[in-house]
């Protein structure tokens, strides 16, 4: 009698031709690491052999070769015809003698170890599945809540028909494997009751840019499946390794998803018959629900760990599927398999797409790709609509789930109201190229069909859908043929969204981290409207400040965990190269608009050069808002462990002043020098420049705002639309004050830069700051490249004038 089961403990991925990639990738889990404290449910492999054994003993091989030779492999017009004929042989063929023995056999030996109760997932395995080259996720079908023999050997054939499903056949077609040359295996594990707890998946790197010093993990309420198809928004978490390993404060963004469904196993009195759609059902979260996170702090950091572990193991990055047991309340790994899109790519190329204009939003959701398109929008309500897409025409769907497979690589781009960056269609997406947006709330109602829109996936981890077609310009770049200049070349920088892609190009490091974006677009509210949120007059602002921050009874948790793991994002990215944070630089009317602002900020005529920067921190009006910033800063040096964060002080006026905000940061736990802590100030008023030396005294170096000390320098409002052609940071006084910071930072020893539009807009004003000896020269990321060209430029000319002296 030949062997048809393994159970997991016997298999390692050296059985991957007996058992299937999936299967033998769990037997190596399981064999390999629940000994080191990774929890990995049991199980068995019903082994490809007993598919051959299936078809040869119901005479079948041949009539299924047969059929598959009869497809339209140039247009797939037959496609669903040829599959429905393929599963159909499967569906009626009978399970030999010797198999139905040894399952039953498997099942019941399993079954003793799990007396109180004991449901199955019974998963299939190609031969052909999880591969370096090719995932295959999601072509064949899984099924839960398995309770009894009868309903095991049932799934058993469904399974085995799920090998033809027609994005089956088309994947295989169209990543080149011989349909007779695949088998498939079953895998059959013990169910965790996720349908009580909540699952999802994990990626040992950025899904989207491939920067592999961070583990992605997204999840929902309920059973997984909902995750992996995308029929939910899911919460996504955001972790960097490094810290996990040396015990730090790893979080880096968590994103509250919508979780709109809980899947969960229907009721038995709607069972009386068994079939695989009402074994589980999918049920409106509620609300209170919906606004939790499905993982703790310690359970993130928990599979974050478990993560790195497999990764290490495997020796390459993964993408593992995880899910908590609602019952126990423990953390399971049920699946890991190698991913298959950014661990292929070159890692010297960098793909730049940027819009030249923009239109209204329509809607907004989570990118995939990182690119653009644009077409006419074609709204379909399931796969059967496939005739009604054109090439080059934008799908715009509920969900995208494997059964559109087969049409993805007609569509321009995709839309779906649900699903997150993990989904299967997400992954699908990046293993095609294809331009999508998952989880736009809306669109199948917001966008017509018909309509002329523009897909935008190159802002961060936001995707936008424009009205009309836009133009854009995309730009590939080598960053092996890019040489960094002496001169150091640095970014200015907004967005953590941007910082992952970002640090792939050549630099030396963020000279310019704005909070202001983050405290404007993320957090929302003013400081001191979290500070005193109990006190607050403004009703209408209260109620909505409450709603924003409902999971945090402590109003200041909120303001300090967002802005932390901001900027702990973009410190993560670059890390250990410097990242200089500029403490906020609000104006009056900018901080009132932000929620509760108003209470707190008083109308100036001239905000530009009112309260603003230094003069804010130890004022009884913004000190306690000054306390959260630093406060966020002592957590991403301290507790997060970036201590390449270095600390910029804007529009500091006076020494006295430069001594009090000294001053008050060491009292609220950031100390000059400590922990190697360094201070900055920007070099933005003429007085900056006057006392540069005394300046240094309190500060380890400098950043020329060029912008400001134009403004101050020629008494023009850089705001002013009147005075534009008069702004000139070229101008010889701005120049003359440049020149002079430069000379006597060189003096004191102090490190000094420039951050600002002018060196991104003028080779002379480059050639000018290198001449005169400048550290670094910060730009603008659509600015980086030319400005290292520009640097490169002036060295060799600097160089050559001294050769020749």
């Amino acid at each position: 009698m030949n062997q048809f089961i393994y159970p997991f403990k016997e298999l390692s991925l050296s059985d991957l031709g007996r058992v299937g990639g999936k299967n033998a990738s769990l037997g190596e889990l399981y064999k390999e690491l629940v000994s080191k404290g990774i929890n990995v449910p049991d199980g068995f492999a019903i082994s490809a052999e007993a598919y051959w054994d299936v078809l040869d003993s119901n005479n079948i091989r041949d009539k299924l070769k047969s059929t598959l030779s009869e497809l339209d492999t140039k247009g797939f017009k037959n496609l669903a015809e040829i599959g429905e004929k393929c599963r159909k042989l499967l569906g009626k063929a009978k399970l030999p003698t010797d198999l139905i023995n040894q399952i039953i056999e498997a099942y019941q030996s399993l079954k003793s170890n799990y007396p109180d109760s004991l449901q199955l997932a019974v998963r299939s395995s190609a031969t052909a599945e999880d591969l370096p080259e090719a995932s295959f996720a999601g072509q064949q079908e899984s099924y839960l809540n398995i309770e009894s023999e009868q309903e095991l050997l049932a799934a058993c054939n469904a399974c085995y028909a799920s090998l033809f499903t027609n994005r089956a056949i088309k994947y295989r077609e169209d990543n080149g494997f011989n349909h007779m040359d695949v088998a498939l295996s079953i895998g059959v594990q013990k169910m965790v009751r996720s349908d009580l707890g909540s699952a999802g998946v994990c990626f040992s790197l950025d899904t989207e840019t491939g920067f592999d010093k961070v583990v992605n993990i997204t999840g929902a309420w309920g059973l997984g499946e909902n995750v992996v198809k995308g029929t939910v928004s899911p919460d996504d978490f955001c972790l960097y390794k490094p810290a996990i390993k040396a015990g730090k404060k790893a979080i880096l963004f968590k994103h509250l998803g919508q979780k709109e469904k809980t899947m969960t196993y229907a009721a038995k009195d709607e069972n009386k018959k068994f079939t695989y759609k009402t074994k589980t059902i999918n049920l409106k979260t509620a609300k209170e629900k919906q606004k939790q996170y499905v993982l703790t702090d310690t359970e993130l950091e928990k599979l974050a760990k478990w993560t790195i572990q497999i990764e290490e193991h495997y020796q390459k990055p993964m993408d593992i599927e995880w899910a908590k047991d609602g019952i126990n309340q423990q953390l399971y790994i049920v699946q890991a398999r190698a991913e298959t899109v950014h661990s292929l790519r070159s890692k010297f190329q960098f793909f730049d797409y940027k819009l030249k204009s923009k239109s209204k939003i329509i809607v907004e959701g989570r990118n995939v790709g990182g690119k653009i398109a644009a077409g006419k929008a074609k709204i379909l309500q399931s796969p059967a609509e496939i005739d009604k897409l054109n090439e080059g025409e934008i799908l715009v769907t509920n969900l995208t789930n494997p059964d559109w497979d087969p049409i993805l690589k007609r569509a321009a781009a995709i839309v779906t109201n649900t699903g997150g960056r993990t989904s299967h269609a997400a992954i699908v997406a990046r293993e095609t190229g294809a331009v999508a947006v998952v989880g736009a709330h809306g669109a199948t109602k917001l966008i017509k069909d018909g309509q002329e829109i523009t897909v935008s996936c190159a802002d961060g981890k936001k995707g936008t859908i424009y009205e009309g077609k836009l133009d854009w310009e995309s730009t590939e770049i080598d960053t092996r043929e890019i040489k960094l200049p002496q001169t150091e070349v640095m970014f200015i920088l907004a967005d953590p969204d941007q910082a992952f892609k970002l640090s792939f190009l050549p630099n030396n490091g963020v000279g310019l981290m704005r909070l202001e974006f983050v405290i404007n677009n993320s957090i929302k509210v003013h400081p001191m409207a979290l500070a005193h949120f109990k006190n607050l007059k403004d009703k209408k602002a209260k109620a909505e400040i409450e709603e924003l921050t409902f999971a945090y009874p402590n109003k200041e948790d909120y303001f300090t965990e967002k802005l932390s793991q901001a900027v702990g994002t973009i410190a993560a990215a670059f890390y250990p190269k410097d990242v200089i944070v500029r403490m906020s630089d609000f104006k009056t009317n900018e901080y009132a608009n932000l929620l509760g602002g108003k209470e707190f900020e008083t109308e100036e005529q001239n905000p530009m050069i009112g309260w603003r920067g230094a003069s804010r921190y130890y004022s009884e009006g913004y000190k306690d808002g000054f306390k959260l910033e630093c406060e966020s800063m002592r957590i991403v040096r301290e507790e997060m462990g970036f201590t390449n964060v270095k600390l910029m002080i804007p529009f500091c006026r006076t020494l006295d002043e430069a001594k009090k905000v000294v001053d008050i940061m060491a009292k609220y736990g950031l100390k000059r020098g400590v922990n190697g802590l360094e201070l900055y100030m920007m070099v933005e008023i003429p007085s900056n420049v006057i006392l540069a030396e005394k300046f240094a005294e309190y500060f380890d170096g400098f950043s020329i705002g060029s912008n400001d000390l134009t403004q101050l320098t020629l008494g023009i409002d850089r705001d002013s639309e009147a005075l534009q052609s008069m702004f000139d940071a070229e101008n010889e006084a701005v120049k003359k004050l440049i020149k002079e910071a430069i000379t006597s930072a060189k003096n004191t020893g102090t490190k000094i830069g420039l951050c600002g539009q002018a060196a991104s807009d003028s080779s002379d004003f480059t050639y000018f700051l290198v001449k005169n000896g400048i550290d670094s020269i910060s730009f603008n990321p659509d600015a980086l490249i030319k400005g290292i060209k520009s640097i490169n430029h002036a060295e060799s000319m600097i160089n050559q004038q001294i050769d020749a002296i």
